[in-house]
């Protein structure tokens, strides 16, 4: 008889599973910045809408012609409608101031350069008679709220001539700006020249002033003292006062007396208009003018 086998015991098998818990880290500030980005682009905005409405029309005007000449001098100067908005001329391979497939070669190379430095010309000045513009809206704007100007406005007229912006200072029949015969400006007129003197620090054109009289013959004073010397003396005398209004005496190109040469009535050439002191912030043209026959 058979000795019968043993069965060995059944070992189950333990399954341990452990379960990694996920630490989410804790928020970070990333949502803090872009709130924060938001928040400022809002109030920059609202800024502007509040500096729009308390500007005037001109102001508004200047502004928007600062921001709109220079695509429209770059696209409407060039001689192809695929002129690009650069002004940059390589030296080798394509000319950068056309678009692809419009290469510079041989004997067209001088042409092409040609045009691009006259867009480039067509654009500052575009430039500089949007900023003179500009310039023009804020002595506007200043002399309607100041009430120190607002009350010669009558006396006080502001354009754009061909060498620049034209500020003139005209006399009235009963409110000279000097004394008579004299280059003593009284106390209103050194207040107007004060107040414009640092307005005109805003922009980097040169200045250029020049004094005028009426045709009556000046009597007194020195042998041989005329009109002319007057007229010199008084545009010095409107420069020094400039300039003790906080303008840099660095920006005076151009000082010269102009008798009664030019005369603002020419119908009239005893008409008080006729003494004036004209301001001219000039342009570039004007400026380049004056150094070349300086030389």
């Amino acid at each position: 008889m058979s000795t019968p086998v043993k069965a060995k015991p059944f070992k189950r098998k333990i399954i341990i599973r452990r379960i990694r818990k996920q630490v989410r880290e804790a928020p970070r500030g990333a949502w803090k910045i872009a709130y924060a980005d938001f928040v400022t682009a809002l109030m920059a905005f609202f800024l502007m809408l509040w500096l729009i409405s308390s500007t005037s029309a001109d102001y508004r005007q200047a502004i928007s012609e600062y921001f709109e000449t220079p695509l429209m001098v770059v696209f409407s100067g060039g001689q192809s409608n695929d002129v690009t908005s650069s002004l940059i001329v390589g030296s080798y391979g394509e000319d950068k101031t056309f678009s692809s497939g419009q290469v510079n070669k041989g004997e067209g190379a001088v042409e092409d350069i040609a045009i691009s430095v006259s867009d480039a010309g067509r654009l500052l000045h575009m430039q500089e008679v949007v900023r003179l513009k500009l310039l023009k809206a804020q002595l506007e704007q200043l002399i309607r709220t100041d009430p120190n100007l607002n009350q010669f406005k009558e006396q006080l007229q502001i354009d754009l001539t061909s060498e620049g912006l034209r500020i003139m200072i005209i006399d009235a029949k009963n409110r000279p700006m000097f004394e008579i015969g004299s280059a003593i400006l009284q106390p209103y007129t050194v207040e107007i020249l004060r107040s414009i003197g640092s307005t005109l620090n805003r922009v980097p054109n040169k200045i250029g002033l020049s004094g005028h009289t009426d045709a009556a013959n000046y009597q007194g004073g020195s042998a041989g003292y005329s009109n002319w010397d007057l007229s010199a003396d008084r545009a010095n005398a409107s420069r020094r006062t400039l300039i003790a209004g906080g303008m840099g005496q660095e920006k005076i190109l151009r000082v010269v007396g102009l008798s009664d040469s030019v005369l603002f009535n020419p119908a009239d050439p005893y008409d008080a208009h006729n003494r004036r002191i004209s301001i001219i912030v000039m342009n570039q043209k004007a400026m380049d003018a004056v150094l070349v026959d300086g030389e």
